[in-house]
């Protein structure tokens, strides 16, 4: 760790500065032996900007690569959280390598020192490591466990990126459709003096333009409040499993969701039966890392059909939580002693499928919204344009 100093030197001449030491009393053996007379030596407190700023899951992502590099590259595990932490950008990573590196100092296993660190890291990573330790392959754990955290981070950031232009597209709408009703309708409200002559469709324009006029800030407060509700609810694991149970029963979507969890699922599963994870451990993190509740129900109780003495092939098939070409996949790498790859090879041919299945929805999600904008924008010219024409009959 970085420390600070305010030290005299033999010409009894003042000076500070900054030296890399495990402990305190390592600094001072240094300044000593650099013939300088500690009056003040402390930990460096860092400066980082931004540092309130979130942890992103790409800087998690790249120190634990970091990491992994340093002890395939043979340095020990120590001194690779050492020189880890002396070069982290974030505040929480920099703190969260500190207390790892003590812990390693005291003698505790690293798994145990990761866990309480406090990293946003999933249930399975602690598992790869630990098997990865026992095993002398911690290095290649990490490894694994990093391609793993940043395979769920691109098909998290394939769906929201899919989903943005979409969402762009219904709330411009629903911003010019608001513009219509507060701006451009009142201008017609004086036809409503002839309301009991005024087709039905004439009335309910005009109306709701001039309801909408009158009570804009309620509306706006409306607004803010159902939008500040919305963000709170999104942030609810709840509520978040639900919409995604609701989402399944939608055409395409749902089979998109679905074949995106399962990939994710086979390449947990895979990944931590390449590390020599135990295959009913390996099921049962797995399961944990699946969002949507049915099917994490559903491999939860695959989980507790191979703990009976059941294969994994059989009771995949028997709770038909993937297709018959999955399932073959499977019983294929039983037989053969590579689960583990064919696993990977089920998490590819998913994650292609979902890929179509995600043009598909694309394709038809964006001229829905431009004909339900059309539509709703339609309905009120045509209310303005009826009333227009029936004030004029009504004049004639």
């Amino acid at each position: 760790m970085r420390m600070h100093y305010v030290a005299i030197d033999r010409s009894g001449k003042q000076c500070k500065g900054e030296v890399n030491a495990t402990s305190r009393a390592d600094g001072l053996r240094q300044l000593e032996a650099q013939g300088l007379t500690a009056l003040r030596l402390e930990q460096t407190t860092r400066t980082v900007v931004g540092r309130n700023r979130r942890l992103r899951a790409e800087e998690l992502n790249l120190a634990l690569y970091e990491l992994a590099t340093l002890l395939a590259a043979g340095v020990s595990l120590a001194e690779a959280v050492e020189a880890q932490e002396r070069s982290a950008q974030h505040p929480r990573i920099a703190a969260a390598l500190r207390s790892i590196g003590e812990g390693l100092r005291q003698g505790q296993p690293f798994p145990q020192v990761l866990e309480a660190a406090g990293l946003p890291l999933p249930r399975y990573a602690y598992q790869l490591v630990a098997a990865g330790e026992m095993t002398g392959n911690l290095a290649t754990a990490l490894r694994d466990c990093v391609s793993q955290m940043e395979y769920e981070r691109r098909t998290r950031d394939e769906i929201r990126n899919a989903l943005i232009y979409p969402a762009i597209l219904v709330l411009s709408g629903i911003g010019a459709v608001a513009m219509m009703f507060v701006f451009v309708v009142p201008k017609f409200a004086n036809l409503l003096e002839h309301a009991d002559r005024l087709p039905w469709l004439a009335w309910a324009v005009l109306s709701s333009g001039v309801w909408c006029k009158e009570n804009a800030v309620l509306l706006l407060v409306m607004l803010v409040i159902a939008s500040t509700l919305g963000v709170s609810l999104a942030k609810s694991p709840r509520v978040r499993s639900r919409v995604l149970s609701g989402l399944l029963h939608v055409p395409l979507l749902g089979d998109w969701l679905l074949q995106a969890e399962i990939a994710q699922w086979s390449k947990v599963l895979g990944t931590l039966l390449g590390n020599r994870v135990a295959l009913v451990d390996a099921l049962r993190l797995s399961a944990e890392g699946v969002r949507i509740p049915t099917q994490r129900e559903l491999l939860e109780r695959v989980t507790q059909d191979v703990r009976g003495g059941a294969a994994l092939s059989l009771a995949l098939e028997n709770r038909q939580a993937i297709t018959a070409t999955g399932g073959n996949l499977v019983r294929v790498g039983e037989k053969s002693g590579r689960l583990a790859d064919m696993l990977d090879s089920l998490a590819e041919l998913y994650e292609e499928q979902g890929r179509s299945r995600m043009r598909k929805v694309l394709a038809l999600v964006e001229p829905l919204a431009i004909l339900l904008i059309g539509g709703i924008f339609g309905v009120i010219i045509t209310g303005v344009v009826l009333a227009i024409t029936s004030a004029n009959d009504i004049v004639l």
